[in-house]
């Protein structure tokens, strides 16, 4: 093994993704501090990742995709849920599917309920704008110069679809949001995405090359990490494999987790850092109790609902190879047309029910039926929408099987544990069949291919949704943020791991709970308030920008209607 000299690097940053590229950005403005980057993974400069339709086509790629598996789900029937989970510079930013989601500003509230002091929205919408470059600039609640470029796709021109889908909703009395990242999340309405001018707005383009020359900053690739070295109560260490060859390397500073949810718990785990149990169940010696490592876990679920389209008007004509072509060589020439979107570009928000303060039901619309690999669903035209309960209570686990750095760690969420998120999903399809059965389809609907009108009472409905559901891709929650005093926290609301000096964890994994929306977006806010905490600098002032509450929250789910009349 070889050993490097005292104090190599000020900061390594274990972890090129959503988390760690803005962590890299930001600690080496100061050019005093040596920063290294580290990434497991290679490039990400493949046409498939950077064309926002080819999305599909790295999610599917072991080269960029490490290709997690659950375990046996006990109330799935014991299915296994792929778990995708980016390999590479941007990770999982440059392999998801680039939907721009913050989180209601109740999300937020919650977490500071949690334990998560000085996290509440007004703390953190200084920083989601601070990260972005919205297309149409900037406001009380979207950035207008950050390193980031949000944009709406194609901005639904092209395909009625997606707005009969929107005017669908509001004729069945939910509100019309024109920025469900402003100041009303609730409601139906245009969708957002991380692209620019284009391309897939990764971490890795957005944050990361832009500064690559710095002399101060250096990246390596194919760096995997096997574990953290203690010196007593402080970490000071990382031994890792570097293009084959075996490292330990030193921080004077810090050492900053941001491999992620599934990974970073990982981590701390081979490094003796966890609950004891766990630890010697797998040979591993306890170096630093801490039992809330690994737990937590959460994610959101989504089925797709698809239907027959009537009229000649979804992309599903555009699936063959040859209209793949056409599309193709006029984004590599052009940047534009279909393939400079993801699709998605109308959604919803909305309430299951009276007595919720703030949605927790999410919609992605999609004019075209087809599965996930990008192949067609039916002959002919059709539409689907994905959906799911976004505020689930059931939690999982994150725990290493063994010492072995190329083991995957054993992943069980726990899905629909909890009989609420059973519950829920009988919500979920009937309401969304209640708003695709609205006037504004009419002209577009046709048959119901799935679930299937025959799908409809609540037995069969739990039966439908325990063989179709799938994750959407939303772990998090794995070292949650907290205070001393909840002894399943793992770091403290400065993103410092209990119990150590000279280390953190900032990624999706400190998330105490779920937020409604994808959660790539809160990451990179996460690390861009985290990273002024590094630093020590001050806290950007918070925001007194207010959000939309349904003032009549308590006693309805929607604008004139009541929740005995839906479900």
């Amino acid at each position: 093994m070889a050993i490097s000299s005292a104090a190599d690097w000020d900061y390594i940053i274990v972890g090129a993704g959503s988390a760690g590229c803005v962590l890299a950005n930001r600690l080496s403005q100061d050019e005093t501090n040596r920063v290294l980057l580290l990434e497991a993974g290679g490039s990400d400069k493949n046409i498939l990742i950077q064309m926002p339709t080819a999305l599909s086509y790295p999610m599917a790629s072991k080269t960029y995709n490490w290709g997690y598996l659950s375990e046996d789900e006990p109330a799935l029937d014991g299915r296994q849920i792929t778990c995708p989970r980016g390999k590479g510079l941007g990770g999982t930013s440059s392999i998801n599917g680039m939907v721009y989601v913050r989180g209601h500003a109740c999300d937020f509230e919650e977490w500071e309920k949690a334990g998560a002091k000085g996290w509440g929205y007004a703390n953190c919408l200084p920083y989601f704008k601070r990260a972005e470059s919205w297309q149409s600039g900037e406001d009380d609640y979207r950035g207008g110069n950050g390193p980031l470029g949000v944009s709406g796709g194609n901005n639904m021109t092209g395909n009625p679809l997606y707005q009969a889908f929107i005017d669908a909703g509001v004729e069945a009395g939910y509100p019309y949001t024109e920025d469900y990242n402003g100041f009303r999340q609730e409601g139906f309405g245009a969708m957002h995405m991380t692209v620019r001018a284009g391309f897939r707005e990764s971490t890795a383009r957005a944050y990361l090359d832009p500064v690559k020359s710095r002399p101060n900053l250096t990246v390596w690739t194919d760096a995997r990490v096997d574990r953290l070295t203690l010196r007593g109560k402080r970490a000071v260490g990382v031994v890792l494999k570097h293009g084959g060859v075996e490292k330990t390397i030193s921080a004077d500073k810090e050492i900053i987790l941001s491999a992620g949810s599934i990974a970073s718990p990982a981590i701390l785990q081979r490094s003796g850092i966890g609950a004891a149990s766990i630890l010697s169940t797998a040979g591993v010696e306890t170096r630093h109790e801490l039992p809330g490592v690994g737990e937590n876990l959460q994610d959101h679920l989504e089925i797709y609902f698809q239907f027959r389209c009537k009229e000649p008007v979804s992309l599903n004509n555009k699936l063959g190879w040859f209209s793949k072509l056409l599309i193709g060589a006029r984004w590599f020439f052009f940047k534009s047309g279909l393939g400079a979107t993801n699709h998605f570009e109308s959604c919803a928000f909305i309430r299951s029910e009276a007595g919720i303060k703030s949605p927790d039901i999410q919609y992605h619309f999609l004019p075209a039926a087809m599965r996930y690999d990008g192949t067609p669903s039916l002959k002919g035209h059709g539409f689907q929408v994905h959906v799911g309960p976004n505020k689930p209570k059931s939690r999982g686990h994150v725990r290493i099987a063994s010492a072995d750095p190329d083991a995957a760690p054993r992943i069980t969420f726990n899905y629909m544990q909890h009989p609420e998120d059973v519950e829920k999903w009988r919500q979920c399809i009937r309401l969304t069949r209640e708003i695709i059965g609205q006037p504004a389809m009419d002209i577009y609907r046709d048959e119901e291919l799935q679930p299937g009108v025959e799908i409809e009472t609540d037995e069969q409905i739990d039966a439908w949704v325990k063989d179709n559901v799938e994750s959407a891709y939303h772990p998090c929650g794995t070292c949650k943020m907290g205070p001393e005093s909840d002894a399943m926290a793992v770091v403290d609301t400065e993103c410092r791991v209990m119990g150590l000096k000279g280390l953190r964890v900032v990624d999706a994994s400190v998330f105490p709970t779920v937020p409604n929306g994808n959660i790539n977006a809160p990451t990179i806010m996460v690390a861009e308030r985290a990273s002024d905490m590094i630093l020590g600098r001050p806290l950007l002032p918070a925001s007194s920008a207010p959000s939309w509450i349904d003032e009549q929250w308590e006693t309805r789910q929607r604008e004139g209607r009541a929740v005995r009349e839906l479900v």
